[in-house]
């Protein structure tokens, strides 16, 4: 079963300095019907004006994912990190017991575009912890793990047993990924056209797949995705 969460439908805000999509219920906006989907609970789009950004702000207990469309980000926290991430990179922060940050278009003159993601953890008053990685040059035409709940090859852990995979397609291209039995998915399409399980989506596009033992996408345009698998 397939659930289709078109990009028009979703979530807006406008501050001037930030145009905001929102896929599930934050801030201001509430959709009874999208507020989570089983653990992943935010994925924001987010577009910053130069030298804007968001002052320093608290979060606890959650597992936050940022993936950086265009542009760049500068990130500082009160672990005592500082970074400037940039088109292609990924940070994660699991907030435990709770940190402060903050996040500005590290641009004077161009825009920053990013993706800011939750997901609820599995476990509460952990230890706060914080890792980055480019994804810049990942190959095209399969799966890249990004981020699972153990850690496997590579991945950033996280306190839920989630994965997060990235992709990248050429049209034409196309990848496959199985689910397990009572497994879930959300694809979310950030650049391109694609078809998947016999829908389109289009640039912005979510979509929700239970109950199913494959989740199959084929590119009609160049593609770049990310793929979740969940519990």
């Amino acid at each position: 079963m397939i659930s289709i969460r078109k990009s028009g439908e979703r979530g807006k805000a406008n501050h001037g300095w930030l145009s905001s999509r929102h896929t599930f219920s934050f801030a201001d906006y509430h959709d009874p019907q999208h507020v989570n989907f089983r653990s992943l609970r935010v994925i924001n789009e987010d577009v910053v004006a130069p030298a804007m950004g968001f002052d320093t702000h608290p979060h606890r207990d959650m597992e936050i994912i940022t993936y950086v469309v265009s542009g760049s980000l500068r990130h500082r926290d009160s672990m005592g990190h500082t970074a400037m991430l940039r088109t292609g990179d990924v940070q994660r922060i699991s907030a435990g017991t709770g940190i402060t940050h903050s996040e500005f278009n590290g641009s004077i003159k161009d825009p920053v575009h990013f993706l800011q993601i939750w997901l609820q953890p599995n476990r509460l008053g952990v230890a706060p912890n914080y890792a980055e990685k480019s994804f810049a040059d990942a190959e095209p035409g399969r799966l890249h793990l990004v981020v699972s709940g153990s850690g496997r090859d590579g991945s950033f852990s996280i306190h839920q047993d989630a994965e997060l995979y990235l992709a990248k397609l050429a049209a034409g291209q196309g990848v496959e990924h199985p689910l397990k039995a009572a497994r879930h998915a959300w694809l979310q399409l950030i650049k391109g056209q694609i078809d998947v399980n016999g829908a389109r989506l289009n640039l912005g596009d979510g979509a929700a797949f239970s109950k199913t033992d494959w989740v199959k996408v084929s590119a009609v345009q160049p593609a770049l995705f990310l793929l979740f698998d969940l519990s």
